[in-house]
């Protein structure tokens, strides 16, 4: 048989190895209620898994996925996955155990530049209950200087501009669907934000109806007092899928190939404010946290794994690791995330049955599980679009009471460190995070003055360039990374 006839799709599910799970609910009797936006990983191996728990569980259901992709280079997902029917395996791995299942839940996929009136039609479809998205931070045009939207934004301008030209932006496609239903009488839809953001409902709520209040006022009051923009909290740790996770998931299928499997940890968690305004899936009824306060989880989540995920990443590239595993073994990148969260705890509120302590152990636990590989690339990529988020409010908090800021300092000079683009050994280093040229433009390799890269507004806003406690504390710590490099370094802040 050919590689092609070998390829992952519904007809050969019976003929793959009994230790793979598969679906056994009547996939043909799942409808598409649930749009979801970026349809990357982590959405395949957290709420996808989810939905696919629940129609195991309960059977026919409306609330199957139709993904969606707004970028260009999304189109690769298109045809990685529809000739699969939308089918794809998620290889957990913990030290030496791992599992393999077939995901049945994404029911469609549209990519938003080669086909945007049939993404805008399947949105204003009265069908469609809920639009989901996990787009990154950089996908809601927000300035983190101001903390408002960055309306000029090219993406925006041509969307506020050109209205009845096909959208680019996030907030084009939900507009224009969302103006659809008022104009037709339906019921809109629940945008639920699935994204590493605090109150990232508020969020997508404040932008999307800044956004249709400068295309039509009357809209933008519509939104605003019919649709839903639940928080949530999303927790899972899922790196990028490479040709190795391909060749080894074609040997656990028995021969089969799937273009674009998953891997993740075993961990996962979704708390959700429980908060729709056109009806939801039985979520509860497979592990969801449905409350009606996910703020503290929110903090908890964003302070201590985010942020943690970005101490470790910029030191542990400087160190030669390549992977978060590899990092959080090394005893002082480890005891600096002690470190790091030591201070932070005290400063967020612990959620109702969350003892803290043992959070930061798991967590600690789960950046160094070997079997996972999560890339410190990968990390690095959310840097400039995390760090404002993760990190840069809770040192405000601690600037504020004035408590020790060396460690955040550390972690904003680890950074400038890394974009300065040699590791210790003098081995180069490329950057991957989107704005890496205009960041890389503000540091120049050997310099111990941060005061440019501290000027990024976006980033740092105009209060931190002016606090000089700060400002000293990361003068400090590059000099320290350039003269006595990092695992010095490191060992220096540790003993402090």
């Amino acid at each position: 048989m050919s590689d092609t006839n070998r390829r992952l799709n519904p007809a050969l599910l019976d003929q793959l190895p009994a230790s793979v799970a598969v679906p056994r609910y009547d996939r043909t009797k799942i409808g598409q209620a649930i749009v979801h936006i970026g349809l990357g990983n982590f959405h395949r191996a957290h709420q996808a898994l989810y939905l696919d728990d629940l129609f195991h569980a309960q059977g026919t259901s409306p609330w199957g996925v139709c993904g969606i992709g707004l970028l260009p280079q999304d189109k690769a997902m298109a045809e990685a996955l529809r000739p699969q029917d939308l089918l794809y395996s998620l290889v957990e791995r913990d030290e030496g155990v791992e599992t393999v299942r077939i995901i049945g839940s994404e029911r469609g996929y549209l990519h938003g530049p080669s086909e945007p009136d049939a993404v805008i039609a399947r949105m204003a479809d009265p069908e469609t209950r809920i639009v989901s998205i996990t787009v990154t931070e950089g996908g809601y045009y927000l300035d983190h200087g101001t903390g408002e939207l960055d309306q000029n934004h090219a993406n925006l301008r041509h969307d506020l501009d050109k209205p009845n030209e096909a959208p680019i932006s996030l907030y084009g496609y939900l507009a224009e669907a969302l103006n659809r239903r008022r104009k037709a009488g339906t019921a809109p839809f629940t945008v639920l934000s699935c994204d590493n953001l605090q109150s990232n409902g508020e969020l997508a709520g404040r932008m999307l109806t800044g956004f249709a209040r400068l295309r039509d006022p009357e809209l933008g009051a519509w939104i605003e007092t019919n649709v839903s923009f639940p928080n949530c909290m999303v927790d899972r740790i899922t790196p990028v899928t490479t040709d190795v996770l391909r060749e080894q998931v074609k040997t656990l299928l028995g021969g089969v190939t799937d273009t674009w499997p998953v891997v993740a940890e075993p961990f996962r968690q979704w708390v959700v404010e429980d908060k729709f305004c056109n009806g939801r899936p039985d979520l509860e009824a497979v592990g969801v946290q449905m409350t009606s306060d996910v703020h503290p989880y929110e903090l908890m989540k964003i302070h201590l794994l985010n942020a943690g995920h970005q101490m470790l990443c910029h030191h542990g590239v400087l160190l030669g690791y390549a992977t978060a595993d590899e990092a959080t073994r090394d005893p002082d990148i480890r005891a600096l995330l002690n470190r790091y969260m030591d201070t932070v705890r005290p400063l967020i509120h612990e959620p109702p049955g969350v003892n803290l302590v043992d959070y930061q152990q798991t967590l600690i636990s789960r950046f160094a599980n070997p079997s996972v590989k999560d890339q410190l690339s990968r990390i690095a990529f959310y840097a400039s679009s995390g760090i404002p988020k993760f990190v840069l409010p809770i040192a405000r908090a601690q600037l504020q009471q004035g408590g020790p800021i060396a460690v955040f300092a550390l972690l904003i000079a680890g950074w400038i460190r890394y974009l300065g683009g040699k590791d210790d050994a003098g081995k180069p280093i490329t950057p991957t995070d989107p704005m890496r040229d205009e960041l890389q433009s503000k540091v120049r390799f050997g310099d111990t003055d941060p005061s440019a890269f501290l000027g990024l507004h976006q980033i740092f806003g105009s209060d931190l360039p002016q606090t000089e406690p700060f400002v000293s504390a990361v003068r400090k710590a590059l000099e320290s990374l350039y003269a006595n490099g990092t695992r010095a370094t490191l060992q220096h802040y540790l003993k402090a």
